[in-house]
């Protein structure tokens, strides 16, 4: 068999050309096509409505007594994870 690149004769079985390192075969899976992902739009809109929440909950719980700063911790808490995971779904995607 011949190279279809380079014109090498290489192995009837040789996957690639040992020369020019050419495939000897078409590939089975095409790459997907490079561009821009389209969840990025998404992704802030998430993270600015979590961000929101996460101010009106703060203003909410400093009104009313120092009993409740346990709460807002956990809110804090709970908010930053919400974000994180949501952040780390939109990479994946």
């Amino acid at each position: 068999m011949t190279c279809r690149k380079c014109g090498t004769e290489i192995a009837d079985k040789a996957i690639v050309c040992y020369k020019c390192g050419t495939a000897t075969t078409d590939p089975v899976f095409q790459p997907p096509a490079a561009g821009r992902r389209g969840g990025s739009t998404s992704v802030l809109v998430t993270s600015l409505t979590a961000l929101l929440l996460l101010v009106v909950a703060v203003i909410f719980f400093s009104r009313t007594p120092a009993d409740s700063t346990r709460v807002v911790t956990w809110v804090v808490a709970g908010v930053a994870v919400l974000i994180i995971i949501l952040r780390a779904y939109a990479r994946r995607r």
